[in-house]
């Protein structure tokens, strides 16, 4: 009963990810094929992570520094978000923890209350990334020094999507993953249970497997071609439906963070890597006509095109089941949202891990594909909301797209998390979804909802004693970044291309 053959429909991220994964796991123990055709290619750009992708590189052998250089990459420290609240407010979602927690509660507490009585600094200067950021300086996190800010940093990547692939098929081929060129031109079914069991070639060839994973991109070619799975559209709360992708010249600073820039019908992305710029403007077709959309960022880019504008044309939400029969779908197969908190990766990651977890043998257990099910949703649903906020969480009036946004109606779970947030600045953390407490405060102060009070605990430190705190964990961010090298010297001496 034991899974025999794995086939992996397209190739792109989520495609050598899951083979990668898969190679180390089984050991050999079961064959991989990966089928992929050059001619679709992927939609892969450039892309940026967030820093759970750290130990996924370490759990498949992957050096740091040798990935780098193999992918154009640098380094990330968190998102500068331009323009969302307000047009003209600037601030960060930056990785890692904000200060240093006392007793029972958050720094962030003692942080707002020592902020309303004038004896703090803005927020930044308690985040170590985000000072590194404003500086242009990284070093990776010190274990060494337990009790430093040094061991808080928190990092992740920008890379180009089609290198990574490039990189992990090298190493999945040396593990002995199979790869096979070619358009599938139809999916076999059993008769009765429905079951995947094969696809066909335009060569002819016949790719048989018990268990197929489904990265073929937005056509989900088995999980929605063959077995019609269905789609759960969520564009009333994401009303962005397209977006135009291009690189251009590098900048003469090398930034370690992603830039999110809102425009008056979306947003657009700036991600550096070591060779090139990569832009992209995510948009509302309703509000804003392709040309103006193009316009729009080609008039902001940091120097010259490099190609002209590619579209890429896309629906936010999910499959209503990521595994359906013996076909797990992983990627935009399975689900998309707009790369606005760099979630996409993660979620492919994600995904692979709990398809490790509740690996099938031939009788596909039909509880575990549910738990399977429940667990994706739960993902995809908690960083939906995420997202969400930046568009709900906005002053601006100034375009009809964002007079939508403010005025939408909000899914329950988020709405919970706002009104919390607004009485005294509790956020808590579900199931251990995604996004911790410091991501959630940070684009709730960065986007001017303030709390009405403080946590009364925050009243245990005197107005002296608060003042003190904050100025000593200011100080001791700012002496760490000081000793930093830059993020350019930085990726010279240890990963250029």
């Amino acid at each position: 009963m034991q899974i025999k053959d794995v086939v992996i429909v397209g190739g792109g991220t989520a495609g050598w990810m899951c083979a990668t994964a898969l190679s180390m796991v089984l050991r050999g123990r079961c064959n991989i094929r990966v089928v992929e055709s050059d001619e679709i290619g992927i939609v892969g750009v450039g892309e940026a992570t967030i820093p759970m992708i750290q130990r996924f590189n370490e759990l498949a052998g992957i050096d740091e520094h040798t990935f780098m250089k193999a992918t154009m990459g640098t380094y990330k420290l968190g998102i500068e978000f331009v323009n969302w609240g307000r047009v003209g407010d600037r601030y960060m979602h930056g990785f890692g923890p904000i200060g240093q927690d006392l007793w029972t509660l958050r720094f962030d507490q003692y942080w707002h209350r020592m902020r309303q009585l004038g004896k703090a600094k803005d927020l930044e200067a308690y985040s170590i990334t985000r000072m590194m950021s404003k500086a242009n300086k990284f070093m990776p996190a010190r274990h060494d020094q337990p009790n430093s800010p040094f061991s808080s940093i928190a990092h992740a990547y920008h890379f180009d999507a089609g290198l990574y692939a490039r990189f992990l098929r090298g190493l999945c081929e040396q593990r002995g993953v199979v790869r096979t060129e070619g358009k599938i031109v139809r999916v076999q079914q059993h008769a009765e249970t429905g079951f995947v069991e094969a696809v066909e070639l335009e060569s002819g060839e016949r790719v048989a497997g018990q268990l197929f994973i489904d990265c073929s991109g937005f056509r989900g070619l088995l999980i929605e071609g063959a077995l019609q799975t269905g789609y759960e559209d969520w564009n009333h709360w994401l009303p962005c439906d397209r977006a135009l992708a291009v690189p251009c010249e590098s900048a003469p600073v090398l930034t370690p963070y992603t830039r999110a820039t809102a425009h008056s019908a979306g947003w657009q992305w700036r991600i550096p890597l070591q060779h090139r710029i990569g832009n992209g403007h995510v948009y509302c077709s309703a509000h804003i006509s392709d040309d103006e959309a193009a316009s729009t960022l080609l008039s902001r880019l940091d120097g010259r095109a490099l190609a002209e504008p590619r579209q890429i044309r896309f629906r936010t939400g999910m499959r209503k089941k990521s595994w359906n029969k013996n076909v797990v779908a992983l990627g935009l197969a399975s689900g998309f949202l707009e790369p606005l908190e760099s979630t996409s990766i993660h979620l492919i990651q994600a995904a692979i891990a709990r398809l490790v977890k509740f690996f099938p043998d031939q009788g596909f257990n039909q509880a575990e594909v549910d738990e399977f099910n429940r667990q994706n949703r739960f993902d995809y649903e908690s960083v939906r909301d995420f997202v969400i906020l930046h568009y709900k969480a906005t002053q601006r009036d100034d375009s009809e797209f964002w007079k939508q946004c403010a005025a939408m109606a909000v899914p329950d779970t988020l709405q919970a998390k706002i009104d919390l947030f607004k009485a005294r600045g509790e956020v808590i953390r579900r199931d251990n979804e995604l996004f911790a407490e410091p991501g959630w405060v940070q684009v709730f102060y960065g986007q001017n909802i303030i709390p009405a009070a403080h946590h009364p605990l925050a009243e245990l430190l005197t107005v002296e004693e608060g003042a003190e705190f904050m100025t000593n964990v200011s100080e001791v961010v700012a002496a760490c970044v000081q000793a930093m090298p830059d993020h350019a010297a930085y990726i010279r001496q240890f990963c250029a291309a």
